[in-house]
């Protein structure tokens, strides 16, 4: 049964004409009655009893009107509250912490400036628990830092290669060398993410594989807490490219260059294909295809 059918019928009885009521609702008069015959095929009663010209409510059909009037009313009702006082804007953004930190302000202060009565909740995590939320509907999007991922439930919307680098404080003398020998480097005190992290792992598996192996002075998920340290030179570290030049500390901080040493990881920005994209989420992809994320 559908709401369309439903207000044919209404008007069918307001007008008392099949003629009529087709061309108040802009339909053609065989279109009407094929409205009708499914209505009452669905129902399994004759509403009309259709004498000439002349057309009337059955038994049937004079109950069918006594209920269908009070549901449209509230219907209207409800359309009206809603277009009244819409549903807040929401967005729930999932991704890691350094790129909320590198990524985000912009995006909050175009939001801020422009959606002002945007709902927006961010949370934090790792690639594989923010998949996950994402699989049960209970974030947006997901934006994280990871080898490429692909999953043929979900739209991929972003994908930007990202250099993983080491970095040190422009107080160190190493940083200023042509180079320095990964064997040498490891060799000082390091402040890194926690070994679960993408590219601490990745980094942990790069030196097994060659003997190597480096013992952190403080591992901590904070990054914005190990590239203090790091400017103050009291160690080194190994972090996204785009986490240093996005610090505070920018300009106390320089890559280590290491010969035959290069790795690297993607951006990626996912949505779940069955996802109903949302006002927020619209206005999130256009600032993607803006380049602004």
């Amino acid at each position: 049964m559908e709401l369309r059918q439903l207000r044919s019928f209404l008007k069918i009885v307001e007008l008392q004409s099949f003629s009529r009521a087709a061309k108040a609702l802009g339909y053609s008069q065989s279109a009407l009655s094929v409205q009708i015959h499914g209505l009452e095929q669905e129902l399994g009663v004759r509403l009309f009893d259709r004498m000439g010209k002349q057309v009337a409510l059955t038994q049937p059909g004079k109950e069918l009107f006594q209920h269908i009037v009070p549901v449209l009313h509230q219907l209207q009702e409800i359309r009206d509250v809603m277009q009244e006082n819409p549903p807040a804007e929401t967005l729930h953004l999932g991704m890691i912490q350094s790129l909320c930190k590198a990524k985000m302000p912009e995006v909050m202060e175009y939001f801020h400036k422009n959606h002002p009565n945007m709902n927006i909740t961010i949370t934090l995590d790792s690639p594989a628990v923010l998949l996950d939320l994402m699989e049960h509907n209970q974030v947006d999007f997901v934006y994280i830092l990871d080898e490429p991922t692909y999953n043929i439930k979900w739209e991929k919307v972003l994908e930007k290669k990202e250099d993983i680098v080491f970095v040190g404080s422009v107080d160190s003398p190493l940083v200023y060398r042509n180079e320095v020998p990964l064997e040498e480097l490891i060799r000082q005190p390091f402040f890194l993410t926690e070994k679960e992290d993408n590219y601490r792992r990745s980094l942990d598996q790069y030196l097994a594989a060659r003997e190597l192996e480096v013992k952190p002075f403080l591992e901590v998920s904070d990054t914005g807490f190990i590239l203090d340290m790091v400017q103050r030179n009291m160690g080194f570290t190994f972090l996204p490219r785009y986490v240093m030049e996005s610090s505070y500390y920018r300009e106390k901080l320089k890559i280590v260059n290491v010969p035959n040493f290069h790795m690297s990881m993607y951006r990626q920005l996912f949505y779940h294909k069955n996802k109903w994209l949302t006002t927020g989420m619209k206005m999130f992809l256009e600032m993607v295809e803006k380049g602004m994320i």
